[in-house]
């Protein structure tokens, strides 16, 4: 008969611990999911013609003042443009605080994405980790299964 210890690291796992971890990991992204769809962007031209607020869905508003009105369409446009490129930078700079906030300035998702040799990195350390686990995994199980004779 094969016993719990017979089983090595995999016999000592702190079930609770473990589920807690987990509960805490989706309660963290619930949290996250919701605080990233409240976050809001705004901006505005050079002379507070055009004001903008940019959010999770896309454009929110866009106010031109009637003394814009007085301004070319290609001054116009420009300046509209101008505001929602604010709009978006300001909601990207939310964004990356609130990641940093919520996961540290080193497991900042955003974060890696600015540094694609240094996600890769992250990636593959990954990914050696997950190899040595499977091994170490299957190498047990081997050793089961020549203990029961299967």
């Amino acid at each position: 008969m094969v016993s719990v210890t017979d089983f090595g690291d995999f016999g000592n796992i702190d079930m609770d611990r473990l589920i807690d971890s987990m509960d805490q990991q989706l309660s963290k992204s619930e949290e996250l999911q919701k605080a990233m769809s409240a976050l809001v962007g705004r901006g505005e031209d050079e002379g507070h013609l055009v004001v903008v607020e940019y959010a999770h869905e896309g454009l929110r508003t866009l106010d031109i003042r009637p003394k814009a009105m007085r301004l070319s369409a290609v001054e116009l446009s420009e300046r509209i443009k101008a505001a929602i490129e604010e709009a978006t930078a300001d909601l990207q700079r939310q964004a990356d605080e609130l990641m940093t906030e919520m996961f540290g300035e080193a497991g900042n998702p955003l974060r890696m994405m600015e540094n694609p040799d240094r996600a890769l990195r992250h990636v593959r350390k990954a990914e050696a980790s997950y190899e040595r686990a499977f091994e170490d995994v299957m190498g047990e199980l081997d050793r089961i299964r020549r203990e029961l004779d299967l």
